[in-house]
């Protein structure tokens, strides 16, 4: 397979892509983001552009793509519904609408996060953005949408937050990691779970479209 991956930096795009580097069945890796991963494998390409959403000198790269991995993401803290929207959906349907047009058979795997909601009218200002661009994915001609739900991950292999305050606490929590998988089994992943689960619906699909924390660890198969 012939990977995309959008928000390599981040914890979850850090653990899909180590994943993908690692898999024998993933032939190419492309990144594209604004910041540098540093990675240099022979199987691995980035581009660290300013405007992520003009993807035009890419066009020929990205027509062989099978699987694109969309991990970008921003916490809603402190951030006005209108900014939090521009961000979390409107980039997000700019690039997804570039990419079904030049390559709709490609599977798109989109991460949000527990609690997210579908019917777009709750209480909860991320849930519902999140909710809509997840909605809107769905309904796009792409050969496959899966959208991944994770509640906690915790981080292994070296991953880490580049928010501050969530790597303090996961420093913190590393030593009862194992007890919190145990006690939460329907709440906690991995990073690596999460990697392989990517990875596995993009060969193989799943029997759903949405996958919650339960979901994502069966289809990591760990």
């Amino acid at each position: 397979m012939n990977i995309l991956i959008f928000g390599a930096t981040g914890m979850v795009g850090q653990s899909v892509l180590r994943e993908c580097l690692l898999d024998p069945q993933v032939n190419n890796v492309v990144s594209i983001g604004r910041s540098a991963t540093h990675q240099t494998q022979s199987k691995f390409h980035e581009h660290v552009l300013k405007d992520i959403t003009d993807l035009s000198p890419l066009t020929d790269e990205l027509s062989s793509i099978d699987a694109c991995f969309f991990c970008l993401g921003v916490s809603s803290v402190g951030m006005s519904e209108e900014k939090y929207h521009a961000i979390t959906y409107d980039l997000t349907m700019n690039i997804a609408n570039t990419l079904v047009k030049i390559q709709p058979k490609m599977t798109f795997v989109y991460v949000t996060g527990a609690s997210t909601d579908s019917t777009e009218q709750g209480s909860s200002m991320w849930a519902r953005v999140k909710g809509k661009t997840e909605n809107a994915l769905l309904k796009l001609p792409f050969k496959s949408a899966f959208m991944f739900r994770p509640g906690a991950i915790l981080p292994k292999n070296g991953v880490k937050s580049k928010t501050k305050l969530y790597q303090t606490f996961i420093v913190i929590l590393r030593p009862i990691f194992p007890l919190l998988q145990k006690w939460f089994p329907n709440a906690v992943i991995d990073s690596e779970q999460i990697g392989r689960a990517m990875i596995a619906v993009a060969r193989d699909g799943y029997p759903k479209a949405i996958l919650e924390s339960t979901d994502i660890r069966e289809a990591s198969g760990k």
